[in-house]
């Protein structure tokens, strides 16, 4: 089987079963007969984009974006940011926006998809966000949103 295809089954595993975990996934890969390490499916998920997702009752679960996903609205805004969200900075145009460990895509993600017209761009590390802000907008008052979305 190509790496295509095994990501083809993953992205399918992923829109049907509520997959939690690697080891979650290299199991229903060898249910179906596809050996893979949770290296191999670790890789395959980094290169499909999947993101962990919170869904009802807490548990976060893999998903793959799909190009044609709604805006966040800000309610989403407000439950991610007030979820995930712990602390904000500014500097210049520059918004720094901390999370717990393994959490800042979850963030950045919603920011990407929201109507934030002063947001140029973002990089999200693993629980660190650099929010790059237009030159006409102080990064203070994107800071102080961000802030208030979190309840900070």
């Amino acid at each position: 089987m190509s790496k295509r295809q095994r990501q083809h089954k993953i992205i399918g595993y992923l829109e049907k079963d509520a997959v939690t975990s690697q080891t979650q996934l290299v199991e229903l890969l060898a249910a179906d007969g596809i050996v893979a390490t949770q290296a191999t499916v670790s890789r395959d998920l980094e290169d499909l984009g999947a993101v962990k997702v919170r869904v009802s009752g807490g548990e976060t679960v893999y998903a793959v974006p799909q190009f044609e996903e709604r805006r966040a609205s800000e309610d989403h805004l407000r439950r991610v940011f007030s979820d995930w969200v712990v602390e904000v900075a500014h500097s210049g145009n520059v918004v720094v926006v901390k999370t717990p460990p393994g959490s800042a895509h979850v963030v950045g993600s919603a920011i990407d998809r929201s109507d934030i017209d002063s947001v140029v761009g973002l990089v999200a590390g693993d629980d660190t966000l650099i929010v790059v802000v237009a030159e006409d907008v102080p990064a203070s008052n994107v800071a102080a949103r961000f802030r208030d979305l979190a309840g900070l």
